[in-house]
């Protein structure tokens, strides 16, 4: 079994541990209608539509 040859110091193993709390952004794309940003696949709402139509009403 593989033994380590030197200790791992601790900015070492806090800043592997670390790259797993990183926050990303959702992805997001632009509506077609009024180019307002959205989440892809959503209805907008901005101006209720989807897949090139209206899908909600919006005041």
């Amino acid at each position: 079994m593989a033994v380590p040859k030197k200790k791992t110091s601790k900015s070492k193993s806090r800043s592997r541990r670390a790259s797993a709390w990183r926050l990303v952004l959702p992805a997001q794309s632009r509506c077609p209608q009024c180019q307002h940003a959205k989440l892809p696949h959503t209805v907008c709402s901005n101006c209720g539509w989807y897949k090139g139509r209206q899908a909600v009403e919006v005041d």
